[in-house]
């Protein structure tokens, strides 16, 4: 089979899967509802501040395979609604950001600077407008780059590197995650440390579980949802609750003018702001495909080079970036969101998940099974059909029906998202961690499952305390196992060697990148700190 037979294969996987129900005598298949309901959800959860993608992504999960089941016929409609609601929060950040002056994410920051000045003018239609059409814009490009790059760099990774240059690659990936997120190298390090002990208690080739204290409950390990949950959502919830005991309730909020004059995009506004959107895109693309890096540099690398244009250029209304420019907006929109879909050129080629939404997606696969993402998965088999190679392209064909829907509908659910910003805090965030708890039950069934969430979500606080990022941890947690077999299958293929990682030319480059990555950002920080 060729390449276009994979791709058909893929498609119709989609379009041509389990159905839902008819329509007019017409089968509408359930993956396809699944999309559009994820991308409602996320534009949704995109516009509600102090939610996000992941955290409705973490408590879908649990309850969409309770549903589905553990079926390969599962897959592609679960990861279509993760997919979905990846989208969808991607475009629906900008509304509190714009309307209200609430940037629900550390990236939608830069999106306050020049769209909330617009709506005070009076501007926030078109704001929203200037916001949608360059996310859209940035999100299409990097998906068609991950539809291109993974694949080859699949193959790239799965012909030319061996055991000990898989298990060096790991490693290389794992540092430089520690490195690049939280506020030090050292801080990464620990957190990553944690999760890999984490992941090995009750785990192991011996007859003996390992690290289980002796007791029959720690013998069976931490599931998987139990702990990035409790880290990752549980911490979240119970350090965003801490923020709000000092302080009286209230509903966040900052003045907005009445929209007026022409809040429509114009083929002329357009052309204006193409360039900023390319310029924004790329950027976006290549942040997003280094692992762990996230959004949030995008938006102000992207930010920064608009604004270095834009004085260059000068404006026609004498505006500057940071005073209400449309061009400021689209800067930041399409960069933030070219990431989410080069995010996923790690996880599909490499098996490596490069930010919180992406953890998601690999956990799904996990619980489902039968498809496991990494270098095996682009096999273009001729004599027999290699079921995960359609999964991929199911997916890639789940992205691009959600882009569509970006394009048709996104918008005008965006704009009509401006009432979740009136929700509070404090009413929503006690709801989150209810809904995440029940998630866990729902997967698990067992009262244990549930104090050991608690006692991750503590743990994940504490590390928010210290400025310790639990990316890593959750990250490690998930490659903990990866790591250790495929060390012991490097070690068993080298004879016995136990330098295996040095005396390989390749896995020896990626020790001392790993080394040099670690070193590097420790010494350029240690000014600043």
């Amino acid at each position: 089979m060729g390449t276009l037979d994979y791709i058909w294969l893929g498609i119709l996987a989609v379009f041509q899967g389990p159905e839902l129900f008819t329509l007019f005598g017409l089968p509408v298949p359930v993956t396809l509802v699944m999309i559009l309901g994820g991308f409602l959800t996320g534009i949704a959860v995109g516009a509600t501040p102090g939610l996000a993608g992941p955290i409705a992504m973490a408590i879908a999960l649990p309850i969409l395979i309770s549903v589905f089941g553990y079926t390969p016929d599962a897959l592609l409609p679960v990861m279509g609604f993760l997919i979905g609601i990846m989208k969808g929060a991607t475009i629906g950040g900008a509304v509190p950001a714009i309307l209200f002056n609430t940037p629900g994410t550390p990236d939608a920051f830069m999106t306050t600077l020049d769209g909330h000045p617009m709506a005070r003018r009076g501007q926030a239609g078109k704001a929203l407008r200037v916001a949608h059409f360059s996310s859209a814009a940035g999100d299409t490009f990097s998906d068609i780059v991950l539809i291109l790059c993974a694949p080859f760099l699949a193959i790239l990774v799965e012909r030319y590197l061996d055991l000990p240059e898989k298990t060096a690659l790991l490693i290389l990936s794992l540092s430089f995650i520690a490195a690049v997120i939280g506020a030090s190298p050292g801080k990464g390090l620990i957190s990553m440390g944690l999760g890999l002990l984490a992941v090995y208690v009750g785990s192991g080739e011996d007859f003996y579980p390992r690290l289980s204290l002796g007791t029959s409950t720690l013998s069976q390990g931490f599931p998987i949802a139990t702990s990035v949950l409790g880290v990752l959502i549980i911490g979240a919830v119970f350090h965003e609750l801490a923020g709000l005991w000092p302080v009286a309730p209230h509903r966040s909020g900052a003045e907005t003018g009445r929209d007026s004059g022409d809040q429509r995009l114009h083929a002329a506004d357009i052309r204006r702001l193409l360039p900023y959107i390319s310029r924004s895109a790329v950027i976006g693309t290549v942040v997003g495909a280094l692992p762990g890096v996230g959004s949030t540099l995008a938006a102000t690398l992207g930010y920064t080079v608009g604004k270095a244009r834009h004085a260059r250029r000068g404006s026609s209304d004498g505006l500057k970036f940071g005073e209400g420019v449309p061009e400021g907006v689209a800067a930041t929109e399409a960069a933030n969101s070219s990431v989410s879909g080069a995010n996923l050129i790690p996880v599909l080629s490499l098996g490596i998940p490069g930010n919180a939404a992406a953890v998601f997606l690999i956990l799904a696969a996990d619980s489902i099974g039968g498809f496991n993402p990494g270098p095996s998965v682009f096999r273009f088999t001729a004599d027999v059909v290699n079921p995960e190679l359609v999964v991929a392209f199911g997916l890639f064909t789940a992205m691009m029906i959600a882009n569509a829907l970006n394009w048709t509908i996104g918008g005008l659910f965006m704009r009509a998202m401006g009432i979740m910003t009136r929700i509070p805090k404090h009413m929503l965030l006690p709801i989150v961690l209810l809904l995440t708890l029940t998630a866990i039950y729902v997967q698990e069934a067992d009262m244990a499952m549930i104090w050991f969430a608690l006692g991750f979500g503590m743990l994940g606080f504490g590390m928010r305390l210290v400025g310790m990022s639990p990316l890593p941890f959750v990250i490690a947690f998930i490659l903990g196992d990866k790591l250790e077999n495929s060390a012991r299958q490097a070690f068993a293929a080298t004879g016995g060697d136990p330098w295996f990682l040095f005396t390989h030319p390749v896995a020896a480059l990626f020790m001392a990148g790993a080394a040099g990555i670690l070193i590097f950002t420790a010494v350029r920080r240690k000014p600043a700190a």
